[in-house]
């Protein structure tokens, strides 16, 4: 039997190769760059371990009620993909899987087409939220924001 999943994707097409783009993805001390959540918490603590932009690299945060807690950990690195698993501790637990994935845009020369997805076992509360709130459109929203702020910081 496989678990349900949720899945949120956005993308965007970036004026830039592939590799601009990987480093602000795979560096997780270059997403305060671009993040939609940056900002949230200006007293947000941050831990990062690892080789900076490395397979195994890790960032935590702990904020407040609005940015929550959790960690990352980047568990590939390609030339075309970044992916990243996410936990969060507070104001939920939950575990996602996001995925950056770039191609060649077709429609541009020298773009890249960057698709965020995030991908996350339905649990109990995931079930519950979505009683009340359409998470889609919640996160994609955030995600489209973010999305727009990496193309601004490559693109700059």
């Amino acid at each position: 039997m496989t678990a349900k999943t949720t899945m949120i994707e956005r993308s965007i097409v970036i004026a830039a190769p592939a590799a601009r783009i990987t480093p602000l993805l795979s560096d997780l001390h270059r997403w305060v760059e671009w993040s939609p959540w940056e900002g949230q918490d200006p007293n947000l603590q941050r831990t990062y371990g690892g080789e900076p932009g490395a397979v195994g690299s890790t960032y935590a945060w702990k904020g407040n009620r609005k940015a929550g807690a959790g960690d990352m950990t980047v568990t590939r690195i390609a030339a075309d993909e970044v992916d990243v698993d996410l936990r969060f501790t507070a104001p939920f637990r939950s575990t996602s899987v996001a995925a950056f994935r770039l191609a060649e845009d077709d429609q541009a020369s020298d773009s890249t087409r960057v698709v965020w997805t995030m991908t996350s076992p339905q649990n109990l509360m995931a079930k519950v939220m979505g009683m009340f709130m359409d998470m889609d459109k919640l996160v994609g929203g955030d995600f489209e924001k973010g999305l727009g702020k990496l193309k601004a910081a490559v693109e700059h």
